[in-house]
């Protein structure tokens, strides 16, 4: 005896389900392989994350060492600038212990016959002297010396010169002066050795030009 077995459901509806499982398997494997996809270019981008901060780490160490490196870099600066200064100083305090000793041996030699010094008052760099001369020309003769001829003695400039109240001596009137003169440092007195050539007929800079004497004083000679 033979069996018929004949399919009751619609031939379009087991078509239409087919589709659906297809199309459901589609979507299950898209979503697995998006999510792969995902997780991959997370990994990748998540290493290329950590390397770069793993730099800025080594970057940031590296600036500290040579923020480090700076400071110490700064503070043997700072010494040696300050062992300059104290050299600098000791320099200095030697330079001006000896300065009275050059002071007076170049007033000794820069002063002209007829001029006699009366005072001597330092200030600092700065030296007043008073005195008096037998005429103005020996005053002037006085400010050429200390101007050209001194290595020690510099600028100086004449404050005041008048006929002295005191009495004629061998028919020659006295006349009362007044100077300041500026003293050098060593350095300066090496580039004024090395550089300057003194001139005895040259009109000094600065220097003060010769006064003439009252009319009723006549002026002695040389």
């Amino acid at each position: 005896m033979t069996t018929i077995a004949i399919n009751l459901l619609p031939h379009r509806a087991l078509k239409r389900a087919q589709r659906r499982r297809d199309f459901l398997t589609l979507v299950v494997i898209v979503l697995g392989g998006s999510a792969l996809l995902v997780m991959l270019i997370g990994g990748i981008i998540s290493g290329y994350i950590q390397a770069q901060e793993a730099r800025n780490e080594f970057i940031r160490q590296e600036n500290a060492a040579l923020d480090k490196q700076i400071a110490e870099v700064a503070k043997l600066k700072e010494e040696i600038e300050a062992l300059r200064q104290r050299k600098a100083a000791v320099e200095d305090l030697q330079a001006d212990r000896n300065q009275p000793v050059h002071l007076l041996d170049e007033l000794v030699k820069q002063t002209p016959e007829g001029t006699y010094l009366r005072s001597i008052k330092q200030d600092g760099k700065k030296v007043v002297i008073t005195g008096i001369a037998q005429s103005n020309e020996r005053v002037s003769e006085l400010l050429r010396n200390l101007s050209n001829n001194s290595e020690w003695l510099e600028k100086p400039n004449l404050i005041e010169i008048k006929a002295s109240d005191k009495p004629m001596q061998r028919g020659t009137r006295l006349y009362e002066f007044s100077l300041d003169v500026l003293i050098k440092r060593p350095a300066e007195n090496k580039e004024a050795v090395a550089g300057a050539q003194p001139s005895a007929t040259a009109a000094p800079n600065g220097a003060a030009q010769p006064v003439s004497p009252p009319a009723a004083a006549p002026a002695a000679t040389k």
